[in-house]
């Protein structure tokens, strides 16, 4: 029997969120007829072939690497060609499996993260440019919730002038740690949080929450760059794909599945061997709802302001303005995703 959440995958079929079985349902009907297609005839012969259309979506890794590869193009023509940051903001591993008890909250730490490099900046009367991705698994495929964050190393003032920014790690990885803390507080004060019941009692919850107060949260900044390209490239790959590639299934025997992944603590290649029934359950858990975005924009990159504030960008950092903006550029072609991938090569 395998239960992830509650929920029993062999009996209780029905209780499997939405997005799971829409997902999954997408990838089994990848590359069928099920999906529509297009029939190719010869002009001058009977000949004719037909070709099935693609699931389109995330979860796919055949179209989510597609998908991926585009928005990469996408981003290293839209956004900024300047000093970019990117920062990793984690939490106590106690935390991770509460969010799957309120999926909620997913859609809460992306804002808070990026909140906290916002008012950074807005004490130096700047606005930067930041997109987020959410996290929600390791290389393992257990649950690791974390955000990365890509920011612009400086932001412009008031009159359009561009200025350099520095954001202080101790600073930043104290108000993460308070600001998530405060959320599960104010969820918890609302009853709007569900918890094991060895948490469920006050003065159980006030000690865990004093607890994880007393230790250091991990943040890890990397080093600015100002290699336009890479940025995009290193938070690309968390925004489309699934949470594992077919290249890292080494063995299925009808019974077990066998995955290599990295190792961070040793820096060496690791193995699992699992039941398939365990391997698709911890895969499936990490799909999204639908319409949930795993990407997000804020300062000058977000939604509202991005079309009168990015020109002002472009002018003070001295870059010529893309013909067309995030939301309006023609899909990338395939033949355009081969020729990019060998410019920057």
């Amino acid at each position: 029997m395998i239960k992830i959440i509650g929920i029993d995958f062999t009996k209780e079929r029905r209780e499997l969120r939405h997005g799971i079985i829409f997902n999954v349902t997408k990838i089994i009907l990848c590359g069928t007829k099920y999906l529509g297609f297009k029939h190719y005839s010869c002009s001058e012969c009977d000949h004719g072939k037909s070709v099935a259309f693609s699931c389109k979506g995330r979860f796919c890794s055949r179209c989510g690497k597609k998908q991926t590869d585009q928005w990469i193009t996408k981003a290293t023509n839209i956004l900024p060609k300047t000093r970019w940051q990117h920062i990793t903001f984690t939490m106590p591993d106690s935390l991770w499996p509460i969010f799957w008890f309120n999926r909620n909250l997913f859609g809460l730490i992306s804002a808070i993260a990026a909140g906290i490099i916002k008012e950074i900046a807005a004490k130096k009367k700047l606005v930067v440019g930041i997109f987020t991705a959410l996290h929600t698994f390791g290389r393992d495929l257990k649950r690791n919730v974390h955000i990365h964050l890509s920011v612009t190393c400086g932001g412009i003032d008031s009159k359009g002038n561009w200025h350099k920014l520095f954001f202080p790690a101790e600073p930043v990885k104290k108000m993460w740690r308070h600001r998530i803390l405060e959320l599960f507080r104010s969820e918890y004060a609302s009853s709007n949080l569900k918890l094991p019941p060895v948490y469920q009692n006050d003065n159980d919850f006030n000690k865990w929450m004093s607890g994880l107060y007393e230790i250091s949260w991990y943040v890890y900044f990397q080093k600015p760059s100002d290699n336009h390209k890479r940025n995009i490239e290193y938070l690309g790959r968390y925004i489309k794909r699934p949470p594992i590639s077919e290249a890292r299934i080494e063995e299925y025997d009808g019974k077990q599945v066998t995955f290599k992944f990295l190792d961070h603590y040793n820096n060496t290649i690791d193995r699992i061997t699992m039941p398939v029934m365990r391997f698709i359950a911890s895969l499936i858990m990490h799909i999204p709802d639908r319409y949930f975005r795993i990407i997000r924009y804020y300062g000058f990159l977000s939604n509202r302001t991005r079309g009168m504030q990015l020109p002002i960008v472009y002018k003070a950092i001295n870059q010529i303005v893309p013909n067309s903006s995030f939301d309006k550029i023609s899909p990338v072609t395939q033949n355009e995703l081969i020729q990019n991938s060998m410019i920057y090569r």
